[in-house]
């Protein structure tokens, strides 16, 4: 695909400027994944959140590299009203890292959907090395209307739902909507909003910058179908007549059977101090619940 926009052109006491684009990944003047990151957390203000899903409207950075047993989370980010958002930043090299990183960014959130309040305040605090409610006084922070109750429960309900915004943010974004679409519907379970966003950045002729993200996907111009299980359920994947044959299923079900075998012999060997705790089942996660 072609570029969609030309550089800006400043228009000052009758001389005209055409900007010069920062160089993404470049070694010397250009900037990183890393620099988006550090942008993104200093000045959240730059995503595009309300064009994507107004609900996710005055984002509060959090941290960067939140650690998750899917890996780190670039940019961490929650609203006033409890809705997380989860922000990957991206320097594509090719198609297949294109793919790849829709895959991972909802690793994080399936991940996520696993965790409480009380989960994601541990974490931020291992992360910014602060003790307490680091994210209540973050958001705080912004607003001191905010209620520690109602923020942590609405938190925790938005986690547990799958009420995220998924953003990915990176330089020259063009994957094909389809390939996208194939990547929502096997999370059906997940009450997401996805949002591409490609960032260029160029060089005022102050040597300030000028950014000017632009929305170049969102689900709601994707083809998508959610499933809404009633609290205390869990939706389970079932694998379509096509998903059946491919590799990638096959892989997945040898995974599972060797996690649920996992657990069948680990549960034989567990003995619990309490003995009117429940044993739980067996299961082809990796994880279980006590």
């Amino acid at each position: 695909m072609s570029r969609q926009h030309a550089s800006p052109v400043v228009i000052n006491q009758g001389t005209s400027t055409s900007l010069r684009q920062v160089r993404l990944g470049a070694t010397q003047d250009g900037v990183s994944e890393a620099d988006i990151q550090k942008l993104i957390h200093m000045h959240p203000s730059t995503l595009p959140i309300e064009e994507i899903d107004p609900a996710f409207k005055s984002p509060v950075a959090i941290c960067r590299e939140l650690m998750t047993p899917a890996g780190p989370i670039d940019n961490f980010l929650v609203t006033p009203s409890g809705l997380p958002i989860i922000v990957e930043c991206k320097l594509w090299r090719n198609p297949e890292s294109r793919r790849e990183v829709v895959g991972q960014i909802i690793d994080y959130a399936k991940e996520l959907s696993r965790w409480t309040s009380s989960d994601v305040q541990r974490e931020v605090s291992r992360r910014l090395q602060l003790p307490g409610n680091v994210v209540l006084d973050l958001v705080r922070a912004i607003d001191p209307s905010v209620d520690e109750i109602a923020f942590n429960d609405a938190l925790s309900l938005n986690l547990r739902r799958g009420r995220f915004l998924l953003l990915i943010v990176g330089d020259g974004i063009r994957e094909g909507v389809e390939t996208i679409a194939e990547y929502l519907q096997r999370h059906a379970g997940l009450h997401f909003s996805l949002g591409l966003v490609e960032m260029p950045i160029f060089v005022m002729p102050d040597g300030g910058l000028l950014v000017t993200p632009r929305v170049l996907a969102k689900t709601a111009t994707i083809s998508r179908t959610v499933i809404s299980a009633p609290d205390g359920h869990v939706v389970v994947d079932g694998p379509s007549s096509a998903e059946v044959s491919s590799d990638i299923d096959l892989d997945r079900e040898a995974i599972a059977a060797e996690r649920f075998q996992f657990w069948t012999d680990f549960l034989g060997h567990l003995r619990l101090d309490d003995p009117e705790q429940p044993m739980p089942k067996a299961a082809k996660m990796g994880y279980n619940r006590l």
